[in-house]
């Protein structure tokens, strides 16, 4: 992929395909290193799934043989000297505590380092995708903060879906000037 925020878009999905009602996406930004972190609290992978997730020839999709998300993820900060890891506790398991855990490292400084992209329209297209899962946004820059709690926005919506035309332009905006004012 072009954009490393396609690769969140890709894992977002999947957290939602697991019936997740909460994403978390976490990026940490340094100036050598950046950092994502995406977990939900979907239905979780067992043993067998998760060993065979970064294979670009296993995927749980009826509509073709292979899913490249999740290995082209691992490439993309393995090709830049960092890893990527993934944990996860299935509801059979773990009834109470289940989910996924999926973290990247990428030095920036490689020359095949992947850009992160445009995060802000890929937080837009999550919420608007799906309007009814949470998600809640942090990106860190340095000393520097963004953030975004859609629960925290439907307290105030007071009922408003977050996929109407205008909450999705207020995200949009707001997310821009929070970038901005770094």
């Amino acid at each position: 992929m072009k954009e490393l925020s396609l690769n969140i878009l890709d894992i977002a999905e999947n957290s939602t395909k697991a019936k997740a009602e909460l994403i978390n996406i976490e990026i940490i930004e340094n100036s050598d290193t950046l950092i994502i972190k995406i977990s939900d609290n979907g239905i979780g992978m067992n043993a067998e799934t998760l060993l065979s997730v970064t294979d670009p020839f296993y995927t749980t999709r009826t509509t073709r043989k292979v899913g490249m998300g999740i290995p082209l993820f691992r490439f993309a900060a393995e090709q830049t000297g960092g890893n990527l890891t993934i944990s996860s506790r299935h509801i059979d398991e773990h009834p109470t505590n289940h989910g996924t855990i999926v973290s990247a490292t990428f030095n920036k400084n490689h020359i095949d380092f992947t850009p992160l992209g445009d995060i802000v329209s890929t937080l837009v297209t999550m919420i608007q995708g799906h309007p009814m899962t949470d998600y809640v946004f942090t990106h860190r820059i340095g000393d520097g903060l963004i953030s975004l709690d859609t629960r925290e926005m439907r307290a105030v919506l007071d009922g408003l879906p977050l996929d109407t035309y205008e909450v999705l332009c207020w995200v949009k905006e707001n997310l821009t000037e929070q970038y901005k004012a770094l």
